[in-house]
């Protein structure tokens, strides 16, 4: 993908391990991520304890608003007790695309 999606892919991951590790009590935690048409799909799931929400700190809802300015989506599903799964669309767009959208670069 384009470097800018690459990079908020990264950084939801990263957020969301982060996330796992600090709040979940989880023994175990996947990352999945895939195209779909012109769609970068990403889900994270724990098997933790579950009970993450959108209003409970800048966390959760920060990714969301960060995947919203790009045309994203976030979904959280975490009942009480677990698990906890997270899915994330961005649109794709081709680095190929991104650099001639640029022009050429002149010395």
């Amino acid at each position: 993908p384009a470097q800018a999606i690459e990079g908020i892919a990264y950084f939801t991951v990263s957020e969301l391990l982060q996330n796992v590790s600090k709040h979940a009590r989880a023994t175990r935690a996947s990352v999945d991520v895939w195209r779909s048409a012109d769609r970068l799909m990403l889900q994270v799931t724990d098997n933790g304890r579950g009970g993450a929400s959108m209003d409970g700190g800048t966390g959760m809802s920060g990714l969301a608003e960060r995947l919203g300015a790009v045309d994203g989506l976030f979904v959280l599903d975490s009942p009480a007790g677990g698990p906890t799964t997270v899915t994330a669309e961005l649109p794709w767009r081709d680095r190929e695309s991104e650099k001639s959208a640029v022009g050429p670069r002149t010395a």
